[in-house]
């Protein structure tokens, strides 16, 4: 029997106010880890979508897609393949009554040295490099991720 390849399809965010990223930060097993706002794509919904949806369940930040960072594939050491597609975006307005998902502690705004300081406890590899890629101004224009219904 061949088992079918089926990556998951991931969606991030790189929300940036004065210089501060917005990081999560969320048990996992046990442990206290940091990402970007990220999650699953859900059926019958964008890319861009998922993006602000995970973004506003995570953080209750709503935001403003700018623009693309790209796309990244990694391979997880749960065996899994992730297809993450990752935004640059502004945050518009915050809801502090709004319940975050299921363990999430908080968010934070932190500079690039605090998230880099995290270490290992940066939820993934990914984190850093799209940092750098959006201080570097390597963004695309949202044209380049369409979505046919």
């Amino acid at each position: 029997m061949t088992l079918e390849f089926q990556p998951h399809v991931t969606v991030a965010c790189v929300v940036e106010r004065d210089n501060r990223f917005l990081m999560v930060e969320e048990l996992i097993q046990g442990e206290y880890r940091f990402n970007q706002p990220a999650g699953h794509l859900e059926a019958n919904e964008s890319l861009t979508e998922a993006a602000r949806r995970e973004t506003l369940e995570e953080t209750a930040w709503t935001i403003d897609i700018i623009g693309f960072l790209g796309v990244c594939v990694f391979q997880a050491k749960n065996g899994i393949t992730y297809i993450r597609h990752t935004f640059a975006a502004r945050p518009l307005t915050y809801d502090a009554q709004r319940p975050l998902d299921t363990g999430i502690i908080t968010s934070h705004w932190l500079n690039r040295s605090e998230i880099q300081t995290l270490g290992n406890r940066l939820r993934s590899p990914m984190i850093i490099p799209t940092i750098d890629q959006y201080l570097a101004n390597q963004i695309y224009p949202l044209a380049m991720v369409t979505q046919h219904r």
